[in-house]
């Protein structure tokens, strides 16, 4: 085989990725990427207060929607719906998530 051959096919196949990665480009930047905004300038009605792996595959979800508290399991093939029942704590209400406590454990005055 000649060496043409070999160069039409390397030039071929660049030609190809740089046409992947420039759909992959124009995808993300005219809104096909699978983002959205939600509620621009509103104050948010649905946040996730808490994530805990168990495993590899299963994970607990503390959300809070509105002033309500929800524990879900999320997992490979199945969700589940744990507790819907728990009010938000008021301070999270109002200040977001909690402040973490210093380093040395001990409260300021």
């Amino acid at each position: 085989m000649d060496l043409d051959i070999y160069l039409r096919f390397l030039l071929a196949l660049l030609l190809v990725l740089a046409l992947i990665a420039a759909l992959t480009w124009a995808a993300r930047r005219f809104g096909f990427g699978g983002h959205l905004v939600p509620n621009a300038g509103k104050s948010p009605r649905l946040s996730v207060v808490e994530v805990k792996s168990l495993d590899q595959r299963r994970k607990l979800v503390l959300a809070r929607c509105d002033r309500r508290e929800y524990l879900v399991l999320l997992g490979a093939g199945q969700d589940l719906l744990l507790d819907s029942n728990i009010a938000a704590p008021p301070a999270a209400e109002a200040s977001g998530p909690p402040a973490s406590p210093p380093a040395n454990g001990r409260r300021a005055p």
